[in-house]
């Protein structure tokens, strides 16, 4: 995704949480007509779709940028410097 696509992304998802909110709050109030609140039931599982596009795309351009960058890590081979009492970065 490049940064333009991902900015879009961001925003497109933002304003897709929002009327995820509206059309549950509209759905839980229970006073729209039936085929209406088919329509928005429908479009909220657009909506959620869309939304677990763009989080899985994000979670797969974190995986390609930190790939070969962070090691692997043994929590029992970490210990307490005695001198500072933090952890050893590498």
């Amino acid at each position: 995704m490049s940064g333009e696509k991902a900015a879009e992304g961001v925003q497109g998802l933002e304003q897709s949480l929002k009327d995820l909110e509206q059309i549950v709050v509209s759905l839980e109030k229970g006073d729209l007509p039936l085929a209406e609140a088919i329509k928005q039931f429908e479009r909220g599982v657009a909506l959620t779709r869309r939304c677990q596009t763009v989080l899985k795309e994000a979670e797969q351009k974190v995986q390609v940028l930190s790939e070969g960058m962070l090691e692997e890590v043994d929590p029992h081979t970490l210990k307490k410097e005695e001198s500072g009492g933090s952890l050893p970065l590498c």
